[in-house]
């Protein structure tokens, strides 16, 4: 008998607000994260706009020594579990830590970190690199650090599927709940990646918005679109079993029913002709929930404002969706907070999350020209007041990674 999973609580650092309720508020206020970019030397980029986290302070969640040891994208992560477990009123004591995951995602972990440690490298050899060098780096330190900060001794993993990787991060941690491997989750993504390097690879690949203005760069499923706009931040959330949920009384946002995952096998960076790889992991994630098409009134899109990802998402929800397509209310939050490549996902479950709780879908800003290749609802610049029984989350990464969730009203 399969587990049923809930959502009790939720973190976030992220370029539209430093905590949920501001994150949210901006959201459906239709506000933008994004402005100059001023974490790198523009001049040195065609890249001129990021959404940037501007109101963080690591002090707030630990002390000045442990913050020097830990890269910025893990700092981001530590900080937004400590909010998801205040959120969800969960103590963690020795009796219930081993029932206590973490399992939280990164596209590139700690660019920051290694390239201000082969500078020093360089300039003065080995003996001056950090003993904490690549413990700062590496990709699963944000959920290792989670947990030492915690005391969660469950399941400690984390998923590297490029900007799919806080989808997978969630979908594999409701399936640790769902079989009986842990009673709670800690779980997201997290990014920091507006660093030299990342910013040169990614305008070299020639998939980023060089638009100069700050109010129009990010423009998802917008005819004059010209690539993504980079973000940085975190998203963790806490699954629960609804038995254990239920014991102590806690708040349930929603319900996660389904998860599908699946490869492109195509390309390193283009999605799959008509998004087909996309096609399959919405069918199976659908079909995981038990659910029909006709089920569900909004998705979160993978929506990045790329030429490609918005023509082929768009066939593929057609596809899976059929006639029932036209009625999905469907919006990029991407376009309000940029996209935060590893953490994406995650911050995007946390909203769609709170569309479900609250009846409140997010807009698609910047939404001014409309390209025929992309004629679906995308809640063009202003939120919705509307309810939402069932909803959907894509993300789709460099590699091919296709990853889909889907969340519920939770009925008893």
């Amino acid at each position: 008998m399969k587990r049923r999973v809930v959502i009790t609580g939720l973190g976030t650092v992220s370029p539209i607000g430093s905590d949920v309720a501001t994150m949210w508020n901006n959201a459906i206020s239709g506000v933008s994260g994004v402005g100059p970019l001023t974490r790198v030397d523009a001049s040195k980029f065609p890249m001129k706009v990021a959404a940037e986290v501007s109101e963080f302070d690591p002090t707030q969640f630990m002390d000045k020594k442990e913050a020097r040891k830990m890269d910025r994208f893990t700092q981001f992560a530590v900080a937004a579990s400590l909010m998801a477990l205040e959120d969800a009123e969960l103590k963690i004591t020795d009796e219930i830590a081993p029932r206590i995951g973490v399992w939280i995602g990164s596209g590139i972990g700690g660019m920051e970190t290694y390239e201000q440690q082969f500078r020093t490298f360089e300039e003065k050899g080995y003996r001056r690199v950090s003993p904490f060098f690549v413990p700062m780096m590496i990709p699963d330190m944000a959920s290792g650090q989670v947990s030492i900060v915690t005391g969660a001794k469950g399941i400690n993993s984390c998923t590297v599927t490029a900007c799919a990787s806080g989808t997978n991060s969630i979908g594999d941690a409701f399936k640790v709940i769902q079989r009986g491997d842990a009673d709670y989750m800690i779980t997201g993504g997290a990014e920091a990646p507006i660093t030299d390097m990342a910013v040169a690879g990614f305008c070299a690949a020639k998939a980023i918005s060089t638009n100069e203005d700050p109010k129009t760069a990010s423009r998802p499923f917008d005819l004059n679109r010209d690539g993504f706009v980079m973000g940085e931040g975190a998203g963790i959330l806490i699954l629960e079993s609804l038995e254990s949920a239920t014991a102590r009384g806690a708040k349930i946002y929603a319900e996660i029913v389904g998860y599908g995952a699946t490869g492109d096998a195509y390309h390193v960076t283009a999605p799959a002709p008509e998004g087909e790889g996309g096609v399959r992991a919405m069918l199976q994630a659908i079909a995981d929930a038990g659910l029909q098409p006709e089920d569900f009134d909004y998705m979160n899109a993978h929506g990045t404002s790329t030429p490609y990802n918005d023509k082929f998402e768009t066939i593929a929800v057609k596809t899976v969706f059929g006639d029932h397509a036209k009625k999905l209310a469907i919006s990029s939050t991407k376009s309000m907070t940029g996209h935060l490549l590893g953490a994406a996902g995650a911050v995007e479950a946390i909203l769609t999350a709170k569309t479900i709780e609250e009846g409140i879908i997010p807009p698609t800003i910047n939404y001014e020209t409309p390209d025929p290749d992309c004629d679906l609802d995308y809640v063009p610049n202003k939120s919705r007041k509307q309810e939402v029984r069932a909803a959907i989350s894509n993300s789709l990464g460099f590699g091919g990674h296709n990853a889909c969730i889907v969340l519920k009203k939770y009925t008893e």
